[in-house]
């Protein structure tokens, strides 16, 4: 797998170097990702590390966490598309915030 991640990280980028679309860029990393097993390899990897990484590896797969970045999503692309650019900025800068302090705190709730 990881020749496989090396290629895609090549590959976005000089589609980023090459000003390629950042959707057909992340749509061809997703499709690859899925047909590989390469986001579950990725998983494993972070869940190697020790002490730390199984309970990462936990928390990457809480659904809660992705249906919170889905919803986070879904009103972005509302709010930008009515003209509040700067507003989905602030708001996604704090649901990053938070889903980073739900990872940290799952992880020190563990250790402690």
């Amino acid at each position: 797998m990881l020749p496989l991640w090396t290629a895609v990280g090549v590959f976005v980028w000089l589609g980023l170097h090459y000003q390629v679309d950042a959707l057909l860029i992340a749509g061809g990393v997703f499709i690859v990702g899925l047909l590989s097993n390469a986001f579950a390899w990725l998983v494993g990897v972070i869940a190697l590390i020790p002490l730390v990484g199984p309970l990462i590896a936990k928390v990457l797969s809480v659904g809660f966490v992705w249906l919170l970045n889905a919803i986070g999503y879904l009103v972005s692309l509302i709010a930008i598309r009515r003209g509040y650019t700067k507003d989905v900025l602030t708001y996604r800068g704090l649901t990053i915030a938070m889903i980073v302090g739900i990872v940290i705190g799952y992880v020190v709730c563990k250790l402690v």
